[in-house]
Parts: structure tokens; C-alpha cells; sequence
């Protein structure tokens, strides 16, 4: 039988991933992290969630804690032509890993090095849970403030059944141990519904809605 977990409220430890791991062992979780975006729910989420928010041709994308870039990448894929894809990561060593066509931006989420509405779209997944306390309030004020159009922040549902899935799952489907450690954590530092629409509303953010999405997903979502 699996331990009992309090998920009442977010966990407050650091991911391994976010420690700082070997070169070796950072691949590996890259890898995972691609695998759990096709298979697990990010990709076609992101993708469909974005194709009314995108302009028929062309537009500007920025993905922002964007990690190897497939993200990113599938939405150029399936762009119709003129769409530009920024990749934002602070760790240079993710961003040698994204693909051909993305801008690569060295940055910190907090801090964005581009003008206010610089882009239609601004996106982030899997990335918010990441910050702790008033912190996400703070990265998504500033996610809103470089879009002109949308903002899409696709995340993890804080729960017991998506915690009990991975606890089985996980260690059967993802490589590297360190992915299994921190998905488990992920899901533990991750939002309920009423957290996300808070912290939008915390950053300003009006008229956000939040939505569950297959398997155990949120997606956030405003528009200007």
C-alpha cells in the first residue's frame, strides 16, 4: 500500500533536477521530460489549446522555462509557415539540446529580457511548480507583461490519483531515477485548480481560466 502523502498543500523541497545533477544525468531527465510531454499530456494540450491564439501565418511564440525545446519544435512543425519560436531556459546546457529554428534566450523567468507585448503568445509548461511561495505570482506577472495577446500556462494537477499513478508509472516508463524523484515532487509542488486561478489573479491577471485536461493536467489561460 502506498503512504499516505499530504497533498493539502504545496511541498516545499527542491527537485534534484534543480539541485544540479551530472551533465549525464541531466540528459537523461531531458529525455524523460520529452517522453512525458508526447505521451503524458503537454504536447497536444499546448497544441490545440494554441491554434485559435496564433495568427493564421506567421506570429511570435515564446516558450519560457522551455528545458530542450519539443515543445517549442511541434509548434513549429505544424505552423503553417512565419511562425517565430523563442526558447527560454536558464541553464545553457538545455538550450543546447533544442532543435533548429528556435531562438535560444539565456534568461531568467523572473527577469525577461524583452519589451512589454513583444509576443502573441507566451507560454509555459511544467515550468511554474517550479518556484516557491510568492514566486510564482511574480514569474507570471512577468509572463504577462511580454505578451501582447495570450498566456498559456500548462502545469500539473496537485492530487492524490495523479500522485498514486506516477508512484506505479513512473518508475516503469522514464529512464533516469532522478525523473522519477522529481515527477513524484513535481506533482507535490504543483497547483489545485483554485491555487492557479489565485495566483493569476495575484499577478494581475484578470479574467484567467483555468481548465483540467486529460490525463492530469492544467491549463491556464488569458487573453488581453
Amino acid at each position: 500500500m502506498a503512504p499516505l502523502i499530504d497533498l493539502s498543500r504545496r511541498a516545499e523541497e527542491p527537485e534534484l533536477l534543480d539541485l544540479g545533477v551530472s551533465e549525464e544525468e541531466t540528459l537523461r531527465s531531458l529525455g524523460d521530460l520529452r517522453f512525458v510531454n508526447r505521451w503524458l499530456g503537454g504536447t497536444r494540450p499546448l497544441l490545440r489549446a494554441l491554434a485559435p491564439l496564433l495568427p493564421a501565418t506567421g506570429g511570435r511564440l515564446l516558450d519560457v522555462g522551455c528545458g530542450s525545446g519539443d515543445l517549442p519544435a511541434a509548434c513549429l512543425e505544424r505552423a503553417s509557415g512565419g511562425l517565430l519560436a523563442v526558447g527560454v531556459d536558464l541553464k545553457s546546457l538545455h538550450l543546447k539540446q533544442t532543435p533548429a529554428g528556435i531562438i535560444r534566450v539565456q534568461a531568467d523567468a523572473r527577469e525577461l529580457p524583452f519589451p512589454a507585448r513583444s509576443f502573441d503568445v507566451v507560454t509555459a509548461s511544467l515550468f511554474l511548480h517550479h518556484f516557491d511561495r510568492d514566486e510564482p505570482a511574480h514569474v507570471l506577472r512577468e509572463l504577462w507583461r511580454v505578451t501582447g495577446g495570450a498566456l498559456l500556462v500548462n502545469d500539473l494537477h496537485r492530487a492524490r490519483v495523479p500522485w498514486l499513478f506516477a508512484r506505479v508509472a513512473l518508475p516503469r516508463l522514464l529512464r533516469s531515477p532522478v525523473s522519477v524523484a522529481d515527477g513524484l515532487l513535481s506533482i507535490r509542488r504543483a497547483f489545485t485548480p483554485a491555487e492557479l486561478a489565485g495566483l493569476m489573479h495575484a499577478a494581475g491577471i484578470e479574467g484567467a481560466r483555468i481548465a483540467r485536461r486529460f490525463p492530469y493536467r492544467l491549463v491556464g489561460l488569458a487573453r488581453r
